[in-house]
């Protein structure tokens, strides 16, 4: 058990803590899920991209799933080995190519024609050949929240069979491109397999069609995406999940790749906030916390659920909105959540916050970053310390 109140008297809110044996728990069920296949988890670092998360990662022989040259950098930095580092994500600058490919990574995710152009461009002027896969849109409703929905040809990402075809023989017939990979991946927090299945037997129909042309490609990347349990959802259990993947790919010898995130870190992840004071506005009740949509902006952005628990609290509970301190109506972390009264200084853990949670905070209203914190069997340490004013400033400051 962690001990929240410890950890907020000692390190102050808001506050970040990771679970990290938790972590290692998902890392190796969705690892044992494939075993006996050629298999890589690349770990979606924009999940939570905490160096000492990633370097937990790549300890237990995690690969890494990158959406922009820092990301790339990060996971150089915490110890993943360059020939499990991914880069993907549709709008990569030239600058990010270039050093992508001189870093020397497993392969670039191409998301367009006109991006696998200046793939093949940049690599002739550094006169080297790339490794690329192709992201093919495989048009399937992923039945989840519109803003993470990414298979569908409404969505930016990744392209349809035919222009992707188009490319590898492009790729292929290129002396400075290699076509090593082909990567789907339709969203995420997704709790029905069906879609998932559906979208591995296009892509695996057109891996046997480019195999027919003498196309051999290494790498079938399924993305991630899996959901986790927020409130009540259903969720897809590793092994279902492992063998829908097989079965659409039966008599094809490639290595899968998964890139899960929100799977490894969401419920291994909390948020710790102090009650400032409670306010009434006649009929509606507000519990004000230190905490805010800077800090953890997910209820506000998609209106996610995150359980909530009052630490040592009791009696009657009722209807209430948790909001921060920002100038904002939007400053939630709940809506009509029922909870006993509360006094100042009194704890809320906000569960479910270890995927999209930091990572996507800001400095809003000059508001510093809160700290981090990693517990790991009987051992607590700081991975992130808190921001403070001087911090939020430094980049301004010899401006004035």
């Amino acid at each position: 058990m962690i001990d929240f109140k410890a950890l907020a008297q000692t390190y102050g809110t808001p506050l970040y803590v990771y679970d990290f044996d938790k972590m290692k728990t998902q890392f190796e069920s969705l690892k044992e899920a494939f075993r006996g296949r050629k298999s890589i988890l690349a770990y979606a670092v924009k999940a939570n991209s905490n160096l000492s998360v990633v370097k937990h990662f790549a300890q237990l022989g995690s690969g890494a799933d990158c959406v922009s040259i820092g990301e790339v950098r990060r996971a150089l930095m915490a110890g993943v080995p360059k020939y499990r580092i991914i880069f993907s994500g549709v709008g990569k600058r030239d600058d990010e190519i270039r050093e992508a490919i001189e870093s020397d990574i497993l392969y670039i995710n191409v998301e367009s024609e006109a991006e696998l152009g200046r793939v093949e461009m940049i690599a002739r002027e550094l006169g080297a050949k790339a490794r690329i896969s192709i992201r093919v849109n495989p048009n399937i409703d992923p039945k989840t929240h519109p803003y993470i929905s990414t298979g569908l040809h409404d969505n930016k990402f990744g392209v349809e069979i035919v222009a992707a075809k188009r490319m590898y023989i492009q790729a292929k017939n290129s002396d400075h491109l290699d076509p090593v990979g082909i990567h789907f991946h339709i969203g995420s927090q997704l709790t029905e397999l069906e879609p998932i299945y559906e979208a591995a037997v296009i892509v695996a129909d057109l891996l046997r069609s480019l195999q027919a042309i003498d196309i051999e490609l290494k790498f079938f990347d399924i993305g991630g995406g899996l959901g986790v349990r927020y409130d009540n959802e259903t969720t897809i259990e590793p092994y279902d999940y492992a063998q829908a993947i097989l079965s659409a790919l039966k008599g094809i010898d490639v290595t899968i790749i998964c890139e899960p995130g929100r799977f490894l870190t969401a419920n291994a992840g909390y948020f710790l906030t102090k009650v400032l004071y409670e306010k009434n506005n006649g009929a509606k009740r507000f519990v004000m916390v230190d905490g805010a949509m800077n800090d953890l902006i997910r209820p506000s952005l998609y209106k996610a659920y995150h359980r909530i628990e009052a630490l040592d609290k009791s009696g009657e509970e009722s209807i209430a909105d948790v909001v921060g301190p920002v100038c904002e109506s939007g400053d939630f972390l709940a809506k009509n959540y029922p909870l006993p009264p509360m006094e100042h200084n009194d704890l809320l853990v906000i569960h479910s916050a270890g995927a999209y949670g930091f990572g996507m905070g800001s400095n809003y209203n000059t508001r510093g970053r809160s700290a981090e914190i990693a517990v790991e069997g009987a051992n607590v340490r700081l991975i992130r310390r808190r921001e403070n004013f001087e911090d939020v400033i430094a980049l301004e400051r010899e401006y004035l």
